[in-house]
């Protein structure tokens, strides 16, 4: 499709509007830290409250908080009673997030850590019904490996940037490991017979998993 910019505008016009806080965040991201567009934006944002709304689980797990966006999301999507763990590696982030994530509406829903959630979840023994992965892309089997024992039969996992601006298309360079990274994760979950999945290619990729209950 060549009119990609208009029909995105169309799109954003045409869905349930993102809250002036959220706005806010967006734009505070964008010119205060580095890489924004990791940021979930308003299309994806509004999804990922859905899917939450939808599959309505008591305990989230997200992986790659970044600047809070997809984070309050999450939570927004919630009943009263459930609550999202998010998970930030880069402590120079803290400053930056945690001041909007506990000055939200939603700040009673969620938990923040710094630290790598690898090493965490389990000292922390925690269990989820829905998990979204966004976080070091070299990582991504890595990630899935510590979630599925710990999610519930019938759960869900959704997994970021599983397409890569199309680089999973190409010949992968060894010196490229993010992108081998999302091309061996992609071809583990597509063998995964634990597992239902789809690939929405919605912006940079968004992989829907479903873990079977028998």
């Amino acid at each position: 499709m060549q009119e990609t910019e208009s029909i995105d505008n169309y799109i954003l016009s045409h869905i349930d509007q993102e809250s002036e806080y959220l706005k806010a965040l967006y734009r505070a991201t964008h010119v205060k830290l580095l890489r924004p567009r990791m940021a979930s934006g308003h299309l994806q944002g509004r999804m990922l409250k859905m899917f939450v709304q939808m599959i309505r689980p008591k305990k989230i797990l997200e992986i790659g908080t970044y600047s809070g966006y997809s984070a309050l999301c999450l939570a927004e999507g919630l009943a009263d009673d459930g609550v999202l763990y998010t998970f930030e590696i880069n402590d120079e982030q803290e400053d930056f997030t945690r001041p909007w994530l506990e000055s939200s509406p939603y700040a009673d829903k969620i938990k923040f850590y710094i630290g790598d959630a690898v090493k965490l979840i389990p000292e922390m023994d925690l269990y989820f019904d829905m998990a979204f992965i966004d976080g070091n892309k070299r990582k991504y089997i890595e990630y899935y490996d510590l979630i599925l024992p710990r999610l519930t039969p019938g759960g869900y996992i959704i997994a970021d940037n599983t397409l890569w601006d199309g680089h999973v298309l190409e010949a992968t360079n060894p010196a490229d490991q993010q992108t081998a990274g999302i091309k061996a994760f992609n071809d583990m979950i597509a063998n995964d017979e634990r597992i239902e999945k789809v690939i929405l290619p919605l912006r940079d990729g968004l992989t829907i998993i479903r873990k079977k209950t028998s």
